[in-house]
């Protein structure tokens, strides 16, 4: 009888970690990216990597369409030369 409780304890608690698992968000995020050296914004899907130092995030806002991110990136006040 301890046996069958602590087994089924056991699969429990293993259930219980296996279901606590984060899901990955999968809806799409825009960024614009400010190339410092040539003044300069793109729009890129992934967040820049942060050991490149001419390489940063132009605005703190993640964009859900490719097409608001480039809209942004012709208004952004570090982007306008």
């Amino acid at each position: 009888m301890k046996r069958t409780l602590l087994c089924a304890a056991v699969l429990l608690a293993l259930d219980a970690a296996g279901s606590a698992q984060q899901t990955i968000n999968t809806t799409p995020a825009f960024y614009v990216v400010l190339n410092s050296l040539t003044k300069t914004c793109t729009v890129a899907d992934k967040v820049p990597r942060t050991d490149t130092p001419n390489i940063t995030v132009a605005s703190d806002t993640i964009y859900k369409t490719r097409e608001e991110a480039e809209v942004a990136a012709k208004t952004l006040a570090p982007c306008i030369r």
